[in-house]
């Protein structure tokens, strides 16, 4: 119970690209060297969550320049050669990013993380973790010239991530997560066929399937908006939405958000991936902040259910800030186990949900 993990990025070691660079990233070693230095920078990240003690590894997304452009690089009807700008996200944070544009139908010309999920499991023993852009939140952040409409655009999008899923299950991949922060902001289009179309994406895979949603990076321009944001309400919407659904486990931001933890009652049955790591500050928690936070989850989420993990991806923060962070997730985890252990074996019952 409580089995730890990162969502999925970690910040990459400045000899690969610019540390706090999150788009438009340039990597910093030429072609003929980089398959190695990111085979480096991979065995690096899966050290430190060794050492931090994560229970589910992941490879830090060390291979990708964005998170999403791991994935739409390697699809044909993708033009990266013309980029445009576009304000994504609904308007939320209020910027405007490079986007590639879709000139064509979407296809997956050949396999795009199994090599990076086999170079993982050579070097760790423990389940692990591969993560996908959501079907949603990938047609956020392309620029269509082609099918007309998000929906039909992510239809096909949820096409090659399921093909990319099964790949991924059937070579060993224990859990499968598809991020999909857009699920915190287009509501009516999630009721409306975001969830079909992550089911799509999802259909058959023989592997724990995931989807995490949050509130964005560690980054300025997200900081800004949750500064000022007064409505938390988002996951109230989604949470049930999904509680019916196929998808097997949900990642929500706790740490940094104003989301009251009870909203996890809206998932109960769910695995919940619960974040209780703040990864927008470099301020690193303590054991005891963790294991209080972890409590707060448990009177809506059994012990069995609850992952601990981190808001969002750690890739804005510096390596030390990132080490100390999984190391005080770990051992709040920790606490909180032995103490659910202790209270077993005490004959006290576990906590549950507060009594009306």
């Amino acid at each position: 119970m409580l089995k730890t993990m990162i969502t999925g990025s970690l910040p990459r070691p400045t000899w690969l690209a610019p540390q706090n660079q999150i788009s438009s990233v340039s990597l910093r070693l030429a072609v003929d060297t980089l398959p190695e230095g990111q085979d480096d920078a991979v065995r690096l990240a899966v050290f430190d969550q060794h050492e931090a003690g994560m229970d589910i590894v992941t490879d830090g997304e060390q291979r990708r320049r964005h998170y999403i452009w791991g994935l739409t690089e390697e699809l044909s009807g993708i033009d990266f050669n013309r980029m445009v700008k576009k304000e994504t996200r609904g308007g939320r944070y209020k910027t405007r990013i490079d986007v590639a544009r879709v000139t064509g139908p979407i296809c997956r010309p050949r396999s795009i993380f199994l090599d990076a999920l086999r170079f993982l499991k050579q070097h760790t023993t423990q389940p692990v973790k591969i993560t996908l852009p959501g079907p949603m939140t990938t047609a956020d952040t392309l620029a269509d010239e082609y099918y007309g409409e998000p929906r039909r655009l992510a239809a096909d999008l949820a096409g090659v991530l399921n093909d990319e899923a099964h790949e991924l299950a059937e070579n060993g991949c224990d859990i499968i997560q598809f991020d999909e922060p857009c699920f915190n902001i287009y509501l009516d289009a999630v009721e409306e066929w975001g969830i079909s179309t992550l089911e799509a994406a999802a259909e058959g895979v023989r592997a724990k399937t995931a989807v995490h949603i949050c509130y964005g990076y560690g980054v300025p321009q997200v900081l800004a908006w949750k500064t000022t944001n007064t409505d938390w309400h988002h996951y109230h919407r989604t949470l049930p939405l999904l509680r019916t659904s196929t998808i097997d486990m949900i990642s929500i931001e706790c740490a940094a958000s104003g989301v009251d933890p009870s909203v996890l009652e809206l998932a109960r049955g769910k695995d919940l991936m619960v974040g209780v790591i703040d990864v927008g500050t470099e301020d690193v928690e303590t054991p005891a902040t963790v294991a209080e936070r972890i409590r707060a989850a448990l009177p809506y989420v059994a012990p069995d259910k609850l992952y601990p993990c981190t808001d969002c991806g750690m890739i804005p923060r510096s390596r030390t800030a990132a080490r100390g962070k999984m190391k005080a997730l770990a051992d709040g985890a920790r606490l909180v186990r032995t103490e659910l252990v202790s209270k077993t074996m005490a004959g006290i019952p576990r906590v549950g949900r507060p009594k009306k």
